[in-house]
Formats: C-alpha cells, sequence, structure tokens
C-alpha cells in the first residue's frame, strides 16, 4: 500500500470500496480466481486507482483482511484478573465464530503452520502486543514467552483454517486458550 496516500479521506474511502469488493468477490470465488477486471470494476475504480493503492491482489487481501488479525490479537487478550485456565474469554469464541464468512480467503493468507502473508502480520502484531504486556508486566522471558504465543496461536489458527485440526469454534477457542495459558505460566 502506498503511505503517502494513507491520510487522504478519498483514498482512505477508495481503500475501503477495494476491500469491500475483494470481500465480495471472495465469497463467490476464491482468491485464485480473482482478476483485477473484476475488482475494479465491482468497487467502481479504475485500474490505475487500483494499483495506485495496492501493489497486487494480495495486499489487497491482506489489508482487507488486517481487522481479522486485530480482532485475534484483542480476543487473546480479552480478559484482566485471574484468566480461567479452562475456558477461553467469550471474545475468542468470537472470533474463532466469526471466520466462517471469509473462511476461503483466510486459508489462502494464512497457511498451514501459519505461514503466508496474513501469518506473517498476525505472528507479528501479536507478538508485539503480548511482549508489550509481559514487559509491562515485569514477567520473566517476555521475548521468549511473546515469540511462543505468536507461533502457537497463528499455526494453530492456520492449521484449524484448513481442516487439519478438528474441533467447534468453542472447543478451538477453549484448546488454544489452554495451551496460550500453559505458555505463560511456563516462565
Amino acid at each position: 500500500m502506498n503511505r503517502g496516500i494513507a491520510q487522504d479521506p478519498r483514498s482512505a474511502r477508495t481503500r475501503a470500496r477495494l476491500r469491500g469488493a475483494l470481500l465480495a468477490e471472495c465469497a463467490e470465488r476464491p482468491l485464485e480466481e480473482v482478476g483485477v477486471a473484476a475488482l475494479v470494476r465491482r468497487a467502481g475504480v479504475g485500474r490505475a486507482t487500483f494499483y495506485l493503492h495496492y501493489d497486487g491482489l494480495e495486499a489487497l487481501a491482506v489489508d482487507a483482511c488486517a481487522d481479522v488479525v486485530r480482532e485475534a490479537v484483542e480476543a487473546l487478550h480479552a480478559w484482566r484478573g485471574r484468566p480461567d485456565p479452562v475456558h477461553a474469554p467469550p471474545a475468542l469464541t468470537e472470533f474463532f465464530t466469526s471466520l466462517a464468512p471469509h473462511a476461503g480467503l483466510y486459508r489462502s493468507l494464512l497457511a498451514p503452520g501459519g505461514g503466508g502473508p496474513l501469518g506473517r502480520v498476525l505472528s507479528r502484531d501479536l507478538r508485539a502486543y503480548s511482549l508489550r504486556e509481559r514487559a509491562l508486566a515485569g514477567a520473566p522471558d517476555a521475548a521468549l514467552v511473546a515469540s511462543a504465543v505468536a507461533a502457537t496461536f497463528t499455526g494453530i489458527l492456520g492449521d484449524w483454517l484448513h481442516g487439519l485440526l478438528e474441533a467447534a469454534p468453542g472447543e478451538m477457542a477453549d484448546q488454544v486458550w489452554q495451551l496460550l495459558v500453559a505458555l505463560h505460566r511456563s516462565r
């Protein structure tokens, strides 16, 4: 994305239209089958405008899925006090449940094991948040645990989206929560 135009309200509206058009296209077909021509037609913008904002469809797709990253990070930290070691916070269960409408798009950007462009963004943001929280709390080995939390969550999410882990959203939320609580307690 071109950062120089990021602050312009018109640019923000155009990017929002492009993101919405991409999500609508991906509801009808896999990302690999979406073309720039159909996308810009649906968004009501020109091809040059698309390339002014994004390097390609993958960059737009990652931007369109950025809310998922923010929701995941917030859901993992949506508790205060002493966490229940067995049951995930409701926000984490809601997060897993909310993935269904665009699961195909997420699968194309988040590989099994947590790789791919969305996996890189999720891992980076989750690690930074966890590191900041652990450092503020004075927890030992903040960097090590933050890396472990980011890798664990991103990998499990990728595997679950690709069907390598079979569980309903609520079950998956509880299972991943239990692992993350154990990681935090291990150091």
